[in-house]
């Protein structure tokens, strides 16, 4: 599936643009490397990285906010543990294991990311919680122009705060937002110890079937097949 024509948001300087490069956002200055140095992740604090959206999406992942890793280098799950790309992959939602300087890829898929809350903290407990309701309320606002189809809240703890679900589960919620039904999934970070690469894709797979989405990783096998 191949996304729509992107349309500029309400958050000046943080949409991807269709080049694939950070429209308003510093060069990339860990592209030799892909990690950035000590400095590099301690003036990443506060910083905020692009949206990655575009018009009429199937589903649009919603993070919980960046990590240093993701401030210093301007791209979504950037973080080495982070099990997000693997999880997508494994999942069936893209043919191959992308990596986060792949993310502005992500609509070719008819998928998009973004985060509830923009600025950058080493740790996503550093969030009140009135920064992540506020975080909620917004994204009604920032999703409603590129109509998606759904929206998943990568992260349970910070859905059942910023929607008020105190006994929320993972999986279909009760919450729409911009039009669209919200499902909430597991945090993929390495921190999240109750869920085991596996149990993540399975979990995301759960999701992509729902939607009605194709597995992707069925064209490689048949061409494996094939040769």
């Amino acid at each position: 599936m191949v996304a729509g024509r992107s349309r500029p948001l309400t958050e000046p300087g943080l949409q991807a643009d269709s080049s694939g490069s950070a429209s308003g956002c510093e060069a990339d200055a860990m592209s030799a490397t892909g990690r950035p140095t000590r400095a590099e992740l301690a003036v990443a604090r506060g910083k905020r990285i692009p949206h990655v959206l575009a018009e009429d999406l199937a589903l649009v992942f919603v993070g919980i906010n960046p990590g240093l890793w993701s401030g210093a280098t301007g791209h979504h799950f950037a973080k080495p543990g982070n099990r997000f790309w693997p999880t997508l992959h494994r999942s069936g939602f893209t043919d191959r294991q992308l990596m986060p300087h792949e993310d502005v890829l992500l609509p070719r898929y008819g998928l998009g990311v973004t985060n509830m809350v923009g600025r950058t903290t080493a740790r996503a407990d550093e969030l009140a919680p009135d920064e992540i309701r506020t975080g909620g309320r917004s994204l009604a606002r920032r999703l409603r122009p590129f109509r998606p189809r759904a929206v998943a809240i990568v992260g349970l703890g910070a859905f059942r705060i910023a929607f008020d679900r105190p006994g929320a589960q993972v999986g279909r919620s009760d919450v729409v937002v911009a039009g669209a039904p919200v499902w909430v999934l597991p945090n993929p970070s390495g921190l999240n110890a109750h869920y085991q690469l596996d149990g993540l894709a399975a979990c995301f797979a759960e999701l992509r079937v729902a939607l009605g989405l194709p597995d992707r990783r069925l064209g490689d096998a048949r061409s494996a097949r094939r040769a």
